[in-house]
């Protein structure tokens, strides 16, 4: 077994001990989450699979999301006023994410992971989560910069 398809296997697992009935469609989701590692939108998602599943709506997405939020498979990226993205939680981690394209990349430093607690013993504050964000260009758009296309 992959390690996508042992990740894909947990999930269910958690889904079905949260009570959650699994629908071929909302395995398929699933599965694009677990493979995808472009932090999708639920419109992405939805065109992705709307071959296989005609049926499915934009909205059936939306609702399969927010179970995976809920279960704590999934969280909810929100970028200012363009759509959420959605990223399979297996760990800890960061993003980069380009300024041109949009594109979404994961990172962890080590580094960080104390930064909950330091904030904590210095403000006084008890915290839930946090979120660090970079942004850059990513190879692609740095290099169409660099050799613009001449027509």
């Amino acid at each position: 077994m992959s390690m996508s398809e042992t990740v894909l296997q947990e999930a269910l697992d958690t889904l079905k001990t949260s009570g959650v009935r699994i629908t071929p469609q909302r395995h398929a989701i699933l599965e694009f989450l677990v493979t995808s590692m472009s932090h999708p939108t639920a419109d992405e998602i939805y065109r992705a699979l709307e071959d296989k599943f005609p049926n499915m709506s934009v909205a059936t997405v939306y609702n399969n999301l927010r179970v995976f939020r809920e279960a704590g498979l999934v969280k909810e990226l929100p970028y200012g006023d363009s759509s959420s993205r959605f990223d399979f939680v297996t760990h800890d981690h960061y993003h980069i994410i380009c300024s041109d394209c949009g594109k979404i990349v994961d990172f962890h430093y080590p580094g960080l992971d104390e930064v909950e607690h330091l904030a904590s013993h210095i403000t006084g504050f008890q915290v839930d989560s946090h979120r660090m964000e970079v942004y850059g260009k990513c190879p692609d758009c740095a290099e169409n910069k660099t050799n613009p296309v001449v027509q």
